[in-house]
């Protein structure tokens, strides 16, 4: 992935010195244990696609919650598309019964907070916000809707920006979007992988992260095959960001 982002000459003298083979897309039987274990946000920006065949690689996602597969089911846009949009699944799930600001006033714990969540359907977020601000809503329900992947930054920040909500954000894999991906998670291998599928998967959003990467690539690493080699031996181990291992590597060869 990050080869792609300096000029197509250099790139090809760098894949001839270290013997690499050309890029390839990743087959579709690979996609989903690729997309195993990422941030929450990244389905996300699969949504906003508003493509029905990249929003059925979500639904099947394991740890894709019932509201969301609710959502697709109903054929709920998240990009902005005019809906319904296409879903081919059998999959139908009850409507809530009970009043969704009610439910969620009534909340006590963590329990109740998340399923008064799992009852909010993309619609709700304005009656939601307008209802918090009448009156604050219980902290677990603010919890609970926080960490849904579809919660608009503006009802976030209404929320609080305490330290707990930003460590629960990040334990629940909310990320404000590929740039924050690319500078703050880890691993830098788990990130590339998942950025080997943004054209593909999200590309509505990849400038976000070629943004960041491509000038650092270029004058970090550019065409200096060493600076490359060096990368090719750190990265299946490299435990830092992709910033970090970039820089890294381009020190390293010009020490």
């Amino acid at each position: 992935m990050l080869l792609g982002l300096v000029a197509a000459e250099d790139a090809e003298r760098v894949r001839a010195r270290l013997g690499l083979a050309a890029a390839t897309p990743v087959p579709d039987h690979l996609v989903p244990r690729r997309l195993s274990g990422v941030p929450a946000s990244v389905l996300l920006w699969m949504l906003q696609e508003d493509d029905p065949a990249i929003n059925e690689i979500v639904f099947k996602h394991p740890s894709l919650d019932e509201a969301i597969r609710r959502e697709l089911a109903r054929g709920t846009p998240f990009g902005g598309a005019a809906g319904p949009l296409p879903f081919r699944g059998t999959d139908r799930f009850p409507e809530p019964e009970t009043d969704v600001i009610d439910g969620l006033r009534w909340v006590r714990t963590k329990h109740e907070g998340d399923r008064a969540a799992g009852a909010v359907a993309v619609a709700d977020w304005p009656e939601i916000a307008e209802a918090d601000r009448a009156q604050a809503l219980p902290g677990y329900a603010r919890w609970a809707l926080t960490v849904r992947i579809d919660c608009p930054n503006e009802l976030r920040a209404q929320f609080g920006s305490h330290p707990k909500f930003a460590h629960r954000l990040r334990e629940a894999g909310i990320i404000d979007g590929p740039r924050e991906y690319v500078q703050g998670w880890k691993s830098a291998q788990s990130v590339l992988h998942v950025l080997e599928l943004g054209p593909r998967l999200f590309p509505k959003r990849m400038a976000e992260a070629t943004d960041v990467l491509a000038p650092m690539v270029r004058r970090e690493l550019g065409a200096n095959v060493e600076a490359w080699a060096v990368l090719a031996q750190l990265l299946p181990t490299f435990s830092g960001t992709v910033p970090e291992l970039v820089r890294t590597c381009g020190a390293i060869a010009n020490a």
